[in-house]
This record gives C-alpha cells, structure tokens and sequence, in this order.
C-alpha cells in the first residue's frame, strides 16, 4: 500500500484528497497547510462547491497537541508548516508527497519534502526547471523509478495531451 500525504489543501489539494481515501491502495497518513485551520479544511471538505458534499464522515480532532481529520473513521495528520523540510513527513508515516501548492515546482524547493522525511515528491503543476514531467497515457512508461521528483504537468496538458497523442 502506498502512503501519502498532500502539501497544500486548495482546489487540487482536496482533489487528491478525495481521490486517495477512495482508493484502497493508498494511505493517505497527512495533510499540510499553513494557511488553513482545522475547523476550515473540514468545512472545505464537506461542501465542496464544484464536487459537492463529500461522500463520508470528516470530522477534526486535536489530541496531544496535534490535528488530525478524522475521514470514514480514519485519522490522518494536521500540519502547518511553510518550510516543507520542517513538515516530517516520514513520522507521519508518508512515504509519496503530492505538492499542490503551487509553489515549491522547482527541483531544489520540492526536494525540500524529502528532508522532512518523504521519499517522492509529485508536483501537481508545470515545473519551474528540468524535473521530469508525465502525463499518463502519453509517456508515463517512461517514468525512471530513480526520480524522486516528478511532475504531472498542468491540468490543461493533462486534458489535452492524450487528445493531440492520438490525433
């Protein structure tokens, strides 16, 4: 099973979220935002004005000093941390860092996840160097186990690119 965490808790952010505690090949185990409280991102994730309601319980939880939401019964970490190297990552057990942010697309500031602890980083965006980039359906057979750092490109390519690979 694969173990994640998400940093940034926007549009995407709560896209992945959906998408991860849905799919029982995936641990969603944390969640960052320095922005957001906990109060708030439960709101967000109840009444999501495109997606709807979601489909489950979510609830907050603060015990020891620490956030967690609590989805279908399961706790999954709060963090707000602006510096990804100090969001740790690997004590919280997430292995894969979905970056959805929008700011750390540069190899340099996205490898900052792995100090926390992390041992991937997807960037939910265009990058702002050389990190590799895939688009499932087009290349992403190509994806080299070595990268840590990868990116999904945008979403306009995602939409896009299979369409003008077949044309």
């Amino acid at each position: 099973m694969a173990t994640m965490g998400i940093n940034g808790f926007g549009r995407i952010g709560r896209l992945v979220f959906r998408a991860a505690v849905s799919n029982p090949s995936i641990s969603l185990k944390a969640v960052n935002d320095p922005f957001m409280d906990l109060k708030y991102m439960v709101y967000q994730l109840k009444y999501d004005s495109v997606h709807g309601r979601f489909a489950g319980t979510v609830e907050a939880k603060e015990a020891d000093g620490k956030e967690f939401l609590v989805v279908n019964g399961t706790e999954i970490q709060i963090f707000h941390e602006k510096d990804p190297a100090a969001i740790p990552w690997g004590a919280a057990g997430a292995d894969y860092i979905c970056e959805s942010t929008g700011v750390f697309t540069a190899q340099e500031k996205a490898e900052l996840h792995i100090k926390g602890g992390a041992k991937k980083v997807i960037i939910s965006a265009p990058p702002k160097d050389a990190v590799p980039i895939y688009v499932v359906g087009v290349n992403h057979l190509d994806y080299k186990a070595s990268d840590t750092v990868v990116s999904n490109a945008s979403c306009t390519t995602n939409c896009l690119a299979p369409l003008t690979k077949v044309v």
